[in-house]
């Protein structure tokens, strides 16, 4: 996360009542305000495998039942919008999550059986349906404390090199999550490398903030901004890409297969939690030695995490041919969206992650959902192929370990034993439930101002749109689709996804 302003095996048996909407139908562990029952007249699927579903405050995954597809009109003002499915963009990989410590903590709050319930919302081929997740080489702001992967001052051979901690948080997560997506993609950055591989030999790059308790950070180790704060000599450098390497291994042994690996989350911010500040150059100098070791192993080096909008940083990394050859792709957070029409622009050829939903402060509302999805469909007209929340789960007030309030999907309360699905797990739930791995994403044209949706067109030939309304008025807006029209009549302030079978579009 970025401070400030820079910041298979189906549980189908588990998930019957998400079918309708979990909190919709009042599954076991939600709080009552989610509640909101189905009207029975407003079914979820309709003739023909049709299907849509709307969600507005406080009234999640409602079905709705959808208009019949007409005939295109004579009068060109009869038209809000036009889906071209003749001009299909880029192939989206999937959707998901972070793992985390505090995360699998509170899951392991909730009795077994409501446990199962929540990790099916996330994983379930009938909740968000998450392909493809996110998690730490080592501590990040959201581990039980500070840790690496070795800690012993000066071993290069890596002789004490170990993953114990992360059996009892991260492993057991990842592979509950597994055993309902048997087909789940895992990459994975650190927060920062061992503490005796950077100049000021302490995890963080800045003071704990005020009300905190002191990180034992000292002024001579501070890191800053557009400056190494890693040993860029050789030796460590070497050594450094040894480690992912041992990481990758040693999760394979779990079962656990790291598909690709970024050097550094967010490189530029000193952060008073686990961080490591690199200048261009300095990583440029460190993915050749990173991709030599991950050749061995199969997994891909992407760049990231960007957290700033300024391309330039990127551009003095590619700007070195060995580390431009190695980079297949990019991931893209908080300010770094800024970036995203220059990141395109200049590199089509690099695939385009969006990795860090932006983390709000806790209250997980609807306020904060309308702005995330503003933002998820920032990311995908610029060309993004997968979207990435930050916390999957978090206990009720979601604190990070150094003291800032986090929004997650799944808010546990470990008191009672009991979760709610947050307003950004029906969001996020809008796109990832439909949109599958191998979907094009279909641009969406108006000339009328109707400019609020995302289109995506799956392999099976079935269209998935996203459709929101964000003023307080009912708005029908008329969608021309091939030789059909769909008219929609969205309700005030809403979230609405349509599912159009491929048959239904002949």
């Amino acid at each position: 996360m970025e401070q400030g302003a820079n910041r298979g095996i189906k549980r189908r048996d588990a998930m019957a009542l998400i079918g309708m909407g979990a909190a919709a139908a009042g599954m076991p562990g939600m709080s009552a305000a989610a509640r909101a029952p189905v009207p029975a007249a407003t079914p979820e699927r309709t003739a023909g495998g049709a299907r849509w579903l709307a969600t507005v405050a406080g009234r999640p995954w409602q079905g709705r039942a959808l208009p019949a597809l007409g005939a295109v009109s004579a009068d060109p003002f009869a038209v809000g919008a036009t889906v071209r499915l003749d001009a299909p963009r880029q192939t989206i990989a999937g959707f998901g999550g972070a793992f985390s410590e505090k995360g699998w903590q509170a899951l392991m709050a909730l009795p077994p059986a409501r446990r199962s319930e929540a990790l099916a919302a996330l994983f379930g081929d009938d909740g968000c349906g998450f392909n493809h997740c996110r998690t730490p080489i080592g501590a990040n702001d959201i581990s039980r404390g500070w840790y690496s992967y070795d800690e012993t001052p000066g071993d290069y051979d890596l002789a004490h090199f170990t993953i114990a901690n992360d059996r009892d948080t991260l492993i057991p997560f990842i592979q509950a999550a597994q055993r309902l997506r048997p087909d789940l993609k895992v990459w994975a950055s650190p927060w920062s490398p061992p503490t005796w591989m950077k100049q000021g030999g302490h995890y963080a790059q800045a003071p704990a903030w005020p009300g905190q308790p002191s990180n034992g950070i000292t002024p001579a180790q501070l890191g800053q901004e557009g400056r190494d704060s890693f040993r860029l000599d050789d030796r460590t450098l070497a050594a450094y890409a040894r480690y992912f390497r041992r990481y990758v291994e040693e999760y394979a042994k779990a079962g656990i297969r790291i598909d690709t690996v970024m050097p550094q989350n967010e490189f530029n911010s000193a952060q008073p939690f686990p961080s490591c500040c690199w200048t261009p150059e300095g990583l440029a100098r460190f993915i050749p030695f990173l991709a030599r070791e991950m050749d061995k192993v199969g997994t891909r080096v992407f760049f990231g995490t960007l957290e700033r909008g300024n391309i330039d940083l990127f551009d003095r990394v590619m700007a070195h041919p060995d580390a431009a050859a190695a980079i297949k792709g990019i991931g893209v957070q908080w300010a770094g969206k800024d970036a995203l029409g220059p990141l395109r622009e200049r590199y089509p050829a690099l695939e385009l992650w969006g990795s860090e939903q932006e983390c709000g402060v806790g209250t997980n509302d609807w306020r904060y959902a309308r702005y995330g999805w503003q933002t998820i469909k920032r990311y995908f007209e610029h060309g993004a192929t997968v979207w990435t929340y930050w916390n999957m789960a978090m206990p009720q007030g979601g604190m990070s370990g150094w003291g800032w309030p986090q929004n997650s999907l799944v808010e546990v309360d470990t008191n009672a034993g009991t979760f709610r699905l947050g307003e950004d797990y029906w969001l996020v739930r809008h796109l990832s439930a439909h949109v599958r791995p191998g979907a094009r994403l279909v641009p969406v044209e108006s000339f009328l101002g109707y400019v609020d949706q995302l289109a995506f067109r799956n392999p099976d030939g079935s269209l998935v749109l996203v459709a929101s309304n964000a003023v307080a008025q009912p708005s029908t807006v008329t969608y021309r689709i091939g030789d059909k029209t769909l008219a929609l009549p969205l309700e005030p302030d809403s979230l609405n996804t349509v599912i159009v079978p491929a048959d239904r579009l002949a």
